[in-house]
């Protein structure tokens, strides 16, 4: 008669069940991963799953919590913001750490875009405990240099939505798209144009393009 296995600790049970929930979620989002492929990936039944996690959905908040929280963007962030750095040089870094976040893992970004097309209880719960605080601390920064005179007068949450939106763009094309990739090495100029690009139309007096563009020389209906 063969010795019973090995009885594993409940923090470990728990950390094995979180592995696996993660990588099916990010693959299969929350409507295609069933608890049952999820104990029988993690070697549980349903039972020991359930004592850890009271329903599918609490899961998959676990998920998306222990990622965030294992990132500590936001910390990073209002480290940044509260530095001596000059202004160039904040922006720079921010888009560096988020692209290098989502370069070494892209899981978060997958499990996010799944909780808002699938579950829109789940997305408003991530956005209030994770990006709303986000948003309002980079807004308050803009904020400030919009009253200091080194930006124009612009709606500060708008300008940090623009800014966020375009690092997101870059974030989806390499993380969920696969579009072409760049390697660790490039992201530092990566994020140094991206964030120089940003501050460029958030310089005071920053000329008018519409205005450019309505003084441009119609072009002719003929080949020449």
């Amino acid at each position: 008669m063969g010795r019973p296995a090995a009885r594993i600790p409940a923090v470990e049970r728990r950390r094995q069940i979180l592995a696996v929930a993660t990588h099916l979620f990010a693959r299969q989002g929350f409507q295609g991963t069933r608890t049952r492929e999820i104990s029988s990936k993690a070697r549980v039944n349903e039972a020991i799953l359930f004592r850890h996690f009271p329903s599918k959905e609490e899961l998959y908040w676990a998920v998306l919590d222990e990622k965030c929280k294992a990132r500590r963007g936001f910390a990073e962030l209002q480290r940044l913001l509260k530095s001596d750095r000059p202004v160039p040089e904040v922006f720079a870094a921010i888009a560096d750490g988020l692209l290098r976040r989502n370069v070494e893992d892209a899981s978060v970004l997958r499990l996010w875009l799944f909780s808002g097309l699938e579950n829109h209880r789940l997305y408003r719960r991530f956005y209030r405990a994770y990006m709303a605080d986000y948003y309002d601390v980079l807004a308050g920064y803009i904020r400030r240099q919009i009253r200091a005179g080194k930006f124009r007068a612009v709606n500060p949450f708008l300008a940090a939505r623009g800014f966020l939106g375009m690092l997101l763009d870059y974030m989806l094309s390499q993380g969920v798209f696969s579009g072409p990739r760049n390697g660790k090495d490039n992201l530092s100029r990566v994020s140094r144009e991206m964030a120089q690009l940003w501050l460029e139309g958030m310089q005071p007096h920053h000329s008018n393009p519409a205005r450019q563009i309505s003084k441009r020389p119609r072009a002719r209906n003929r080949i020449e």
